[in-house]
């Protein structure tokens, strides 16, 4: 089982997340992109990273918006280093 990140470790990991919020249960952000194509494009390379880390996200689209909430389902759906981990690799896809 993972070991859940204490507040004040998701809150410092937070400074190094742009527009990412801790909501108590998950990380979460809303990103928008220019059409409906390019949000689903988005989450198909969201797959692909999620699927190479064995670590899948919460993912909603709606047109042009995709939101991802991450937690750890064998850490009881708290938010560990692997949810930060992705949300970093997630801040790094070249195109966002």
């Amino acid at each position: 089982m993972r070991e859940p990140l204490t507040d004040t470790e998701i809150e410092a990991a937070l400074t190094g997340l742009p527009g990412w919020a801790y909501d108590g249960r998950s990380l979460r952000k809303t990103f928008v992109l220019s059409s409906f194509r390019e949000a689903v494009s988005f989450i198909v390379r969201i797959a692909f990273e999620a699927e190479e880390r064995d670590h899948h996200p919460e993912l909603t689209n709606v047109y042009n918006r995709v939101t991802v909430a991450l937690t750890t389902h064998d850490a009881g759906d708290r938010v560990t280093s692997r949810d930060v981990d992705l949300a970093l690799a997630i801040e790094n896809f070249s195109w966002v």
